[in-house]
C-alpha cells in the first residue's frame, strides 16, 4: 500500500468515526489516482469515475452495476448496459468500456458536453492514458471550472496534484454528537433529514448538513451551509473553522490555512480550531506539525469527541 493510500485511508477511517452518519458521495472509481504524470501509453483502460450521488433511480442502479462489471474488466458486459441510456455518464461508460478504441468517442463526448465535468475529466483521464499528459492537464483543469460545486471537480483536483498525500478534500468534523435517529436511516433519508433541520435555521443544523454536503462531493453547496451557520452566531469558534475548512483547495490551500491562523490565536482554547488545523496538515502531508496540533486539541478539551478523534489520528498516522 503506497503512502498515499495508507494515509488517505487513515484519514476515511478516523474522520468518518465523527460524523455518526453514512452519507458519502458514491462516485465510483476503478483504480487509484495516478501518480506523477508520465509522457506514455499506460497499459490497461483509464479509470472510470461517476458521480450519481444518492440517486436510486433505475438509471443510477444499472450505471452502478456497469461500473462494477468494468472495475472487474468485463467491458462487454459493462458496454451493453452503459448503451441502454443516453445519459454523459452513460455514454463515457459506453466509450471507455471500448478502449482504446472509445478515446474518438470520449472526445466527441467532450466537444458536444463543454459544460460537463463528467465529460472533461473522462476525457483527460482518457489523454493521460494515451501519454498526453499536457493535454490531460488542461481538460481536469475545465472540470474544475465548468462544474466546480461536484465530485468530479474535486476528482480532477486529485489528479492536478498529485504531490498530496490524501485523495478528496477535508470535511469538517462536528464537535458534537448527531442525532441519533440518523442511524436508522438510508444515506438518502439522512440527507433529507439533515436539510430540513438546516433550513429551519439553527447552527448546528447547518453545519452538520454542510458536512454531509462536503462527504458528497459538493464543497461549494458546504461553504454557503457554513457561511450561513456563522451568519447566526460570528463569534462562534466552530462555524468559524467550518468556513475556513470549506475553503480548502489544492490549487490554492493557503486561503484557508489564513483563516485557521488567526483562529488558533482568538480561541486559543478550542479544540475545534486545533483539530482541523491538524487535518488540513495531514492533508499537505505535513504529519509532524499535524500530531502537534491533534496533541493541543486533546490538551484543550480532553473529554471532547474531538480529543477522542485527535486521539485516533495520533494513534494511526505513519512515524516521519
Amino acid at each position: 500500500m503506497s503512502p498515499r493510500t495508507r494515509v488517505g485511508l487513515i484519514v476515511a477511517c478516523a474522520a468518518a468515526a465523527a460524523a455518526g452518519v453514512t452519507i458519502a458521495a458514491t462516485a465510483l472509481t476503478t483504480t487509484d489516482v495516478p501518480g506523477q504524470p508520465i509522457a506514455q501509453p499506460r497499459s490497461g483502460v483509464p479509470p472510470l469515475v461517476l458521480d450519481l450521488g444518492l440517486r436510486t433511480d433505475p438509471e443510477a442502479k444499472a450505471l452502478r452495476r456497469a461500473a462494477v462489471l468494468y472495475q472487474r474488466r468485463r467491458l462487454q458486459q459493462a458496454a451493453r448496459i452503459f448503451d441502454r441510456y443516453d445519459s454523459v455518464e452513460a455514454r463515457v461508460g459506453s466509450a471507455l468500456s471500448t478502449w482504446p478504441d472509445g478515446f474518438a468517442r470520449l472526445e466527441a463526448i467532450a466537444g458536444e458536453q463543454p459544460e460537463s465535468g463528467a465529460a472533461q475529466l473522462a476525457l483527460g483521464l482518457g489523454q493521460f492514458w494515451r501519454g498526453e499528459a499536457g493535454d490531460a492537464e488542461g481538460s481536469w483543469r475545465r472540470a474544475t471550472r465548468v462544474e466546480p460545486d461536484s465530485l468530479y471537480a474535486v476528482r480532477a483536483g486529485d489528479l492536478l496534484h498529485p504531490e498530496l498525500p490524501v485523495p478528496g478534500l477535508p470535511s469538517f468534523v462536528p464537535s458534537f454528537s448527531s442525532p441519533q435517529t440518523l442511524r436508522r436511516m438510508s444515506p438518502p433519508e439522512q440527507y433529507a433529514f439533515l436539510r430540513r433541520r438546516a433550513e429551519r435555521g439553527g447552527t448546528r443544523d447547518r453545519l452538520l448538513f454542510g458536512a454531509a454536503l462536503q462527504r458528497l462531493g459538493r464543497p461549494l453547496s458546504a461553504r454557503r451551509e457554513f457561511e450561513r451557520a456563522a451568519a447566526s452566531r460570528p463569534n462562534d469558534p466552530e462555524a468559524l473553522t467550518a468556513i475556513a475548512v470549506g475553503l480548502f483547495d489544492k490549487d490554492r490551500p493557503a486561503r484557508a490555512f489564513s483563516r485557521l491562523g488567526p483562529l488558533s490565536r482568538r480561541f486559543p482554547n478550542a479544540a475545534t480550531v486545533r483539530f482541523h488545523l491538524g487535518l488540513l496538515l495531514v492533508w499537505m502531508g505535513s504529519v509532524d506539525a499535524a500530531r502537534r496540533q491533534f496533541e493541543l486539541a486533546r490538551e484543550a478539551e480532553p473529554r471532547s469527541l474531538l480529543a477522542k478523534q485527535s486521539d485516533e489520528f495520533l494513534r494511526r498516522l505513519p512515524s516521519s
